[in-house]
């Protein structure tokens, strides 16, 4: 079995828990993190806002390494957590498409809610929500902490 648990740095703990709880001795594991186009972002408005000619002064260099370092820190954090050998994986770009494109060829993929702590369609944030609709693989969907119980009353609609 081939498993992807997309590392985020909100819920990161609980998807590799989810792992270490769920996923058989021997399957092959990744660790996935995606790093969106910031430091894009910053050349951009660099170039467009600070003019050109002084490429020294650029802060999407500084930008992409601060985000590289970031994400191996965390990737190094989940691979001890998991305790057990996994691959890593760090991606770029808008972050539902990056880990939908790498759970292509997983049998299961790994993530934890980044929305609202309580049920309801609002427990999803738009990417892990593009992700759960658009993943070609099964997605083993769990709580970044303790679910909240069955009798938590979901919001009053809206009166008009």
């Amino acid at each position: 079995m081939t498993v992807l648990v997309w590392i985020d740095e909100g819920t990161w703990r609980a998807a590799v828990d989810a792992a270490r709880t769920h996923v058989r001795a021997g399957a092959a594991i990744t660790l996935l993190h995606v790093t969106d186009d910031v430091a894009e972002a910053a050349h951009g408005a660099f170039v467009g806002l600070l003019g050109r000619g002084h490429a020294e002064r650029d802060p999407g260099d500084q930008v992409a390494a601060l985000s590289a370092r970031a994400a191996a820190a965390l990737l190094d954090a989940a691979a001890e957590r998991l305790g057990r050998p996994a691959a890593r994986l760090r991606a770029h770009g808008r972050t539902e498409r990056e880990v939908v494109r790498a759970a292509e060829d997983a049998e299961l993929l790994i993530c934890a809610r980044d929305g609202e702590r309580r049920p309801g369609p609002r427990s999803l944030g738009p990417a892990t929500r593009f992700v759960v609709d658009h993943a070609s693989c099964p997605v083993l969907l769990v709580w970044p902490e303790e679910p909240p119980g069955i009798d938590t009353p979901p919001p009053h609609p809206p009166s008009h």
